[in-house]
């Protein structure tokens, strides 16, 4: 078989295959075999049907173009090995010579359109330059962190008063569409502000004491009737706000592993920082990334980009109801280039790692496993087994792969912060090698990795 690649644009290739009449022969023998199998001939048992009957009955003709069928994706899948392509779509394909089914000697001559990936040209992108917002731990860092703190020991009380930002309220709820009820709950908790409900929920709520009630409007997010305007009651039946502990010794023995008050003010003063140096890290890895894409020209397939949007708002795809207030020309546009963006990060990240020799160890693939299961709040060994069923390790092997690119890149950059001084992150971006993996099935989750970043460096 003879193949070979020819460039239509950086993004689109056609193969040209070329496949010899004695190669084809295995493919037309078991074609012969596939079509005795489902004729019937007197005097003989079905699959013992000899080939010139066959020939009579179906024509040669008819066995040569199933032998090419069932042949195809292979010679394919060849083709695309020898030539080293990286196909991204569907492949389009024109055959444009069959061999005479009488003949002895011939070619089968097909050509294959495809988006691929393309080639790119890396900068020098050692000590890329980046600012970082100074890592400054102040009074009232201390003091938020101290109030979440307690707040985890508060208590609520009821209060006599109307509802405002903070309170947790018991309320009762329904939703009607067109004057039907819909849906309803009654003995709910709901913090005001928090958001976690309907649109419009915190507002209707605000300055309601125990007994009252208010009617708003919203979309509904879930359920059969998603995205239709429903007209919804609440009615809060108790108000009540969290009472904090007096921030005293008695409190730090209660909380922590100190004594005194000021014992636990220290140390949330490291955490503080430490949590600081953690957001350098995030924002000096986010900046980095904005160069490499300012710097690297990567095309993008136009035929990726409008399979993620259509599939971002085909409900059928695990995206969006497409109704009028999603599917807007903002929104779309928004998508697109989200996706953009995505393709941009991958084929640069991936290029990188390719220069630098990356691997993945199996200890980091059950680092990342285990976190994006407790992302998802599914049992890791659950988690890797649907990925594994799915067939979706080898993209996992290739996220990790490019946060641990990013973060070889970002260990080289020059990061200094607004006030003029060097930023060291080497603890945030040195990558776990082998030796170092975890053996054992509880790593430790990374503490500033958004999950919807797919080009998030692992710190």
């Amino acid at each position: 078989m003879k193949s070979a690649a020819e460039n239509l644009s950086p993004t689109r290739v056609k193969l040209n295959v070329e496949v010899t009449l004695d190669e084809l022969k295995p493919n037309i023998d078991a074609a012969y075999k596939s079509v005795a199998e489902q004729i019937q001939v007197p005097g003989f048992r079905k699959g013992k049907v000899p080939s010139r009957l066959i020939d009579q009955r179906v024509g040669r003709g008819y066995v040569l173009e199933t032998a090419i069928n069932e042949g195809l994706n292979d010679w394919y899948q060849q083709a695309v090995a020898e030539t080293g392509i990286r196909p991204l779509s569907r492949p389009e394909v024109e055959i444009t010579e069959v061999p005479d089914p009488a003949a002895t000697e011939g070619e089968l001559k097909f050509a294959v359109e495809v988006d691929v990936r393309p080639e790119i040209e890396l900068p020098d992108y050692e000590g890329l330059k980046v600012d970082v917002a100074a890592a400054e731990v102040g009074d009232d860092d201390v003091q938020t962190a101290l109030d979440e703190l307690r707040g985890r020991f508060g208590t609520l009380k009821p209060v006599d008063r109307p509802a405002q930002a903070d309170d947790f309220l018991t309320i009762d709820i329904s939703a009607s569409v067109e004057g039907e009820e819909v849906d309803s709950a009654a003995g709910l908790s709901y913090q005001v502000g928090s958001g976690t409900m309907l649109e419009g929920l915190d507002e209707a709520v605000t300055g309601l004491s125990e007994g009252e009630e208010a009617v708003f409007e919203t979309k509904l997010a879930g359920g059969e009737h998603a995205g239709e305007t429903a007209s919804v009651t609440v009615k809060v039946t108790a108000v009540k706000e969290r009472e904090l502990p007096e921030a005293d010794d008695d409190f730090a023995q209660l909380a922590s592993e100190f004594d005194t008050i000021e014992e636990l003010r220290g140390d949330l003063v490291k955490q503080a920082a430490q949590s600081k140096v953690v957001a350098q890290g995030v924002e000096a890895r986010d900046k980095v990334l904005d160069k490499l894409v300012e710097l690297v020209e990567v095309p993008v397939p136009e035929s990726v980009v409008t399979e993620q949007v259509e599939a971002h708002f085909n409900p059928a795809n695990g995206g969006h109801a497409a109704d009028e207030d999603h599917d807007t020309d903002e929104h779309r546009a928004e998508v697109k280039a989200n996706t953009e963006r995505a393709f941009k990060n991958e084929v640069i990240l991936d290029a990188i790692a390719d220069k630098e020799e990356i691997g993945v160890s199996q200890g980091e693939l059950i680092e990342y496993l285990v976190t994006t299961a407790s992302q998802y709040g599914m049992d890791p060994n659950q988690f890797a087994q649907i990925m594994d069923q799915s067939g979706q390790v080898p993209m996992m092997v290739g996220e990790v792969r490019r946060r641990k690119a990013l973060a070889a890149v970002l260990g080289k950059a020059e990061v200094t912060d607004s006030e003029g001084n060097a930023v060291d992150l080497s603890e945030f971006v040195r990558p776990l090698n082998e030796e170092e993996a975890p053996e054992a099935a509880e790593p430790q989750q990374s503490e500033a990795t958004p999950s919807d970043d797919p080009a998030a460096a692992t710190f």
